[in-house]
Order: structure tokens, then sequence, then C-alpha cells
């Protein structure tokens, strides 16, 4: 029996949750939903909240996934359903540099963790959102993660990344 069938994986945008989230998809052979990618609809435009909580609630009942993104109103829906959830925190330099080297890497192209037809752009607002996170949303995550009784990874430095994907893929 697997340790974690359904796990939730958030933190700043360029902490590298997509990264992540496929890596360890790989080494478990869980199925990785990215909420962008059921958010996202061709040429940036998105769900309605309704359209989305319906697709969400549909990815949620699955038995098995890893799903990655923020999307902060549904993350206490989501702690309903997870064993376990990763929380990658880290520095705002590291997530700044991480967007940039994204942006860099896929600019013009669609990722595939991103919705169709939703090409890598700069965007100055979301550059902020992330210089901003730690301050803004941190510890509400905190406390949320620590109040919800499931298991919960806190990833300080993405250097303890392979050793998590050991040690949550060494049980299944």
């Amino acid at each position: 029996m697997a340790l974690h069938r359904r796990i939730i994986l958030i933190g700043c945008g360029g902490s590298g949750k997509s990264t992540f989230a496929r890596k360890l998809g790989e080494a478990t052979g869980l199925p990785v939903v990215h909420l962008d990618q059921l958010y996202w609809k061709p040429g940036w435009q998105h769900l309605s909240k309704d359209e989305f909580d319906e697709v969400l609630a549909a990815e949620l009942t699955k038995p098995e996934w890893i799903m990655d993104g923020n999307f902060d109103r549904t993350i206490p829906r989501r702690l309903e359903f997870c064993d376990a959830v990763i929380f990658l925190d880290l520095p705002r330099l590291v997530c700044i540099s991480g967007v940039i080297r994204r942006v860099i890497s896929s600019y013009g192209r669609t990722r595939p963790d991103m919705g169709e037809g939703c090409p890598e752009r700069f965007d100055l607002s979301f550059l902020k959102w992330v210089w901003n996170f730690n301050k803004e949303k941190r510890e509400k995550y905190l406390s949320l993660l620590n109040s919800s009784g499931k298991t919960v990874y806190r990833i300080r430095s993405r250097r303890e990344l392979p050793a998590l994907i050991e040690t949550i893929a060494g049980n299944h």
C-alpha cells in the first residue's frame, strides 16, 4: 500500500512546483494534475469559478494524484481529499530567479504544465506577486497546513527535493 496516493503541491510561483510534480509523478507512477492546465483556456482566458470548481471536484474524487498549484481559495477543499501536502517554502530570490529563467527558456511557447494556447510571457504583476508571496501568503499557508491534520513536507531548499522523492517513491 502506498504511503501517499493524493498529494497537493503548493508554493510560490517560480519555486519549481510543476517541475517537481512531474519528477515525483515519474518516480511514483502517480498521475500529475496541473491546476493551471485545468483553469486556463487558450489566449489566457480562464474558466469561471463555478466551471473550475466542477472540474476540480472531478479530479479530487479520483483515487490517485499529485496536484500542483496554489489557487488559494481551493486549498481547504483539496486538503479534505489529500493524504499529504508538499509546501515549497523557498526564499523570494530563488523564486524570482526561477520565474526569470522560466520566461527566458520558454518565452512564446506553452509549457507542458500550462493550459493549451497560453504561451509563456513576461508579466510584471506576476513578478510582484512572487516578490510579495512570502510576506502575504506564507503565514496563512503554514497556519492552514498546521491545522490540517495532514502529513506536511515543508521544503526550504531545492537541495531537499531529491531526498523527498526517494522517501515518497520508496513507499510506492
